[in-house]
């Protein structure tokens, strides 16, 4: 096991992001899991808080195995898996279904966890994208498709842990890519924590509330 737990980890990679320490920088969280280690990176860097709604898309028949991910947006940003998609004989119809079930799931997390707060502008600044560890990395590079529109100076891609097979991919997709451990024999995220419980929406809610009482006290010490 590499960390204690979500926070410690952003923690330690919050060290290893001290280059970005002064640049306009905006902090992008994937909820739930990349939640608390994105908070840790954000306080550290002093940076704000952000959300990626992203949604990993599921085989129908066994969720848990990524065809795809699609992220929020005017035109949502969609990454297909497609040697997944024709290994398993999936239908265009099948995958747009699955797609749009996961689109209503983000727009419903989307209306709870950020209400009418409006998109940051990070045009010309740089985005650091977090999550707590990447196994087929889909989801991660759907943040990365989506948040390219948005017109960021530079996207980083920060975790903890990874299956070394995607970050060839990640590097040629991001501008930067930063991780922690790369296990030969990495087969879950959660194998690489002590305590890894599942999050809640309130969980989630909580931590934007945190985020936001520290980015209010910096401003008042500003």
């Amino acid at each position: 096991m590499s960390f204690l737990d979500r926070s410690d980890a952003g923690r330690r990679l919050a060290e290893a992001l001290q280059a970005y320490v002064g640049r306009p920088l905006a902090v992008f969280a994937l909820p739930r899991g990349g939640l608390p280690v994105a908070l840790e990176v954000a306080k550290a860097l002093g940076a704000p808080l952000e959300l990626a709604l992203v949604r990993k898309i599921g085989l129908p028949f066994f969720p848990e195995l990524a065809m795809g991910a699609v992220i929020d947006g005017k035109h949502p940003a969609i990454v297909r898996n497609e040697e997944v998609i024709a290994g398993h004989g999936i239908s265009e119809q099948d995958f747009q279904t699955c797609c749009q079930r996961e689109l209503q799931e983000i727009q419903r997390r989307r209306r709870l966890y950020l209400g009418g707060r409006p998109d940051r502008d990070i045009k010309g600044k740089i985005a650091i994208i977090i999550d707590d560890g990447l196994a087929t990395g889909a989801t991660m590079r759907a943040a990365i498709k989506g948040l390219r529109l948005r017109h960021p100076d530079k996207i980083v891609v920060a975790v903890p842990v990874s299956s070394v097979d995607i970050l060839p991919v990640l590097r040629r997709e991001a501008d930067d890519v930063i991780c922690l451990e790369t296990p030969v024999d990495f087969q879950a995220v959660g194998l690489h924590y002590r305590h890894f419980p599942q999050l809640s929406d309130e969980d989630v809610l909580d931590t934007l509330k945190e985020a936001d009482r520290i980015s209010a006290r910096e401003a008042g010490d500003g």
